[in-house]
């Protein structure tokens, strides 16, 4: 018996990847997605999508090799702070490093041509081809026909001629596609990416501007809440439903400082690493000023350190005049 060949696709759970995927499954391939965890995607949409493809998935988290990314990506950033052209190069070399060891002949994207300006114009799709380490393993099934033949193609493994030539970005050829193929759900589109999220860019421009470098946890962090930058240099997250709230207790750390004022209904203000005196100051009256509490009104913060609590005093002022702060 011939040896079944199998490809292994970058599978974001997007339309586009359940598409290639099915193209290729269509012709008898055997077909495994692979998904990169980071703090800035997570797996929810290719898992689903994948359980109703009945798609094998695998899921390897990249945090640790992403990071310098993060500061200085080669090919630079796209209008957020995504590094689009390195985080897809990326995540081909870790799938590529996968080939041989697991048994793979072939990898395969959902890319398809003109749909992104930055990384899937013809140059980009070339560039990131040939710096991925397989270019001639490397195959677009929704636009092979306006590319280059991949090995695959030229060996006979996929049929060239059961493959596309989708160009632009329109989606209604990939709605007609997934009608044909009986996929009739599939997630809206979306960036996915929180780097390409204006509000979470920004969060993160600011804070390298000020530690230089950041963790996992100030990576998580800048999900969550209202960020303000205090006078002293402190960050203070202010909790704006019980969701944060609970996330942001979730990512307690030693030396941390935690305030929410008594009595009133109100949010969880985190300091992360403590702050000066002056910084809890501010931080308390950003907990009265987002309480319930009503402007004017005195009340008592609670600022918790580990397993010892220290009052502060205040009386509450409008959200305004902490607005100067905010990130």
């Amino acid at each position: 018996m011939s040896k079944r060949i199998r490809g292994l696709g970058l599978f974001s759970g997007g339309l586009d990847s359940m598409l290639a995927a099915t193209v290729l499954r269509a012709q008898g391939l055997d077909v495994t997605g692979i998904f990169f965890v980071t703090p800035f995607f997570g797996p929810d949409r290719a898992l689903e999508s994948a359980a109703r493809l009945q798609l094998p998935l695998l899921i390897l988290d990249l945090t640790d090799k992403f990071f310098p990314l993060i500061y200085a990506p080669p090919h630079g950033f796209g209008r957020g702070h995504n590094p689009c052209i390195d985080c897809h190069l990326l995540m081909l070399r870790e799938a590529a490093a996968m080939l041989e060891p697991e048994g793979f002949d072939f990898l395969f994207t959902g890319e398809v041509l003109g749909q992104r300006p930055m990384s899937q114009n013809r140059g980009s799709l070339n560039l990131i081809a040939r710096e991925s380490g397989v270019p001639e393993l490397l195959l677009r099934p929704l636009s092979a026909k306006l590319l280059a033949p991949t090995r695959p193609e030229l060996l006979g493994w996929v049929d060239r001629e059961r493959l596309l030539a989708l160009n632009g970005r329109s989606r209604k050829p990939q709605i007609a596609l997934a009608a044909e193929h009986g996929i009739i759900n599939y997630p809206a589109p979306a960036g996915g990416c929180l780097l390409t999220d204006p509000g979470y860019a920004a969060r993160l421009k600011e804070t390298l501007h000020h530690q230089g470098e950041v963790s996992r946890r100030d990576l998580e962090l800048l999900k969550w809440g209202r960020h303000f930058r205090l006078p002293g240099g402190a960050k203070a997250v202010v909790g704006r439903t019980q969701r944060d709230n609970e996330a942001l207790e979730k990512l307690l750390e030693p030396g941390d400082r935690v305030l929410k004022v008594r009595g009133y209904p109100g949010p969880l203000v985190l300091v992360p690493g403590g702050g000066l005196a002056a910084d809890l100051e501010v931080a308390a009256g950003l907990a009265g000023a987002y309480s319930d509490a009503r402007p004017e009104t005195p009340v008592e913060v609670a600022v918790q350190a580990g397993g010892e609590t220290s009052l502060i005093r205040l009386t509450t002022a409008p959200k305004a005049r902490f607005k100067e702060w905010l990130v």
